[in-house]
């Protein structure tokens, strides 16, 4: 847990009440209903097609519910999207970046977008954290998926979020480079408050990783609590295990 050095632990940052989605005539989120707290890493898992992508999108105000609520801030998003998402932001590994820009473009151009001071200094740590200096000036079409993936995270931080929404952060990225990745996500969350949601078929990042987790299945909630709470709840003896017996039963219960 992250406790030392937080504050407003408890504070709701995001509140989302009975989400309902269809696609034509397939519901893919069913009455969805949850919170994110200051300071929280809240892992969002379940087989493809469970509603994680659908979800983080609604939450980013790109595509709309057809019920329910979301609340950020503790403003509408359909009312005040481009307000709170000044202070968001997102990475995910199936979004790329524009192949015709480099690095260097591409930083500096989102760092403009979000108005942000400093934005030598900020590129630069960002930069360093994230091992980019070798592809500076290289455009993203040369880099490797790895390398892309840092990118994305990189320009996801760029304008220091008080929410951020990461879909498969660290895919592609070696296993060294990932668990770094994971620690520097940690000190974000005790040295500016960030409020996280995360995605992963990592089952070990996830418990690593996770202050709560939420389990979907078929666009439903089947399970929310710690890893050890979820674990205990369907008597598997790690989350892979329970991951397996949600993925392969009927209804997802458990």
């Amino acid at each position: 847990m992250l406790d030392d050095g937080v504050r407003n632990k408890n504070e709701s940052v995001l509140k989302v009440e009975n989400l309902r989605k269809s696609f034509g005539k397939y519901e893919v989120i069913k009455g969805v209903s949850f919170e994110l707290r200051r300071s929280e890493i809240l892992g969002l898992l379940g087989p493809n097609g469970a509603g994680k992508t659908t979800i983080l999108h609604m939450l980013l105000g790109l595509i709309r519910p057809q019920s329910g609520s979301i609340s950020i801030f503790g403003m509408d998003m359909n009312l005040h999207r481009e307000r709170i998402l000044k202070m968001m932001n997102f990475s995910s590994t199936y979004v790329a970046l524009p192949f015709s820009l480099t690095v260097s473009e591409a930083l500096n151009l989102f760092a403009r977008l979000y108005s942000v001071r400093d934005r030598r200094q900020r590129i630069d740590e960002l930069v360093e954290q994230f091992e980019l200096k070798e592809v500076y000036n290289r455009e993203i079409r040369t880099l490797s998926s790895g390398q892309q993936t840092r990118l994305n995270l990189a320009k996801s931080l760029i304008n220091s979020p008080e929410i951020l929404l990461l879909d498969e952060p660290t895919a592609s990225m070696d296993p060294d480079v990932a668990q770094r990745t994971r620690e520097y996500l940690k000190r974000i969350i005790k040295s500016k408050n960030t409020s996280i949601i995360y995605t992963s078929h990592n089952m070990y990042e996830m418990q690593q990783v996770s202050d709560r987790i939420i389990f979907l299945n078929e666009g439903r909630i089947v399970a929310e609590g710690t890893a050890d709470e979820i674990i205990s709840l369907y008597k598997g003896t790690n989350l892979e295990d329970v991951f397996l017996k949600i993925a392969r039963s009927d209804d997802g219960e458990g």
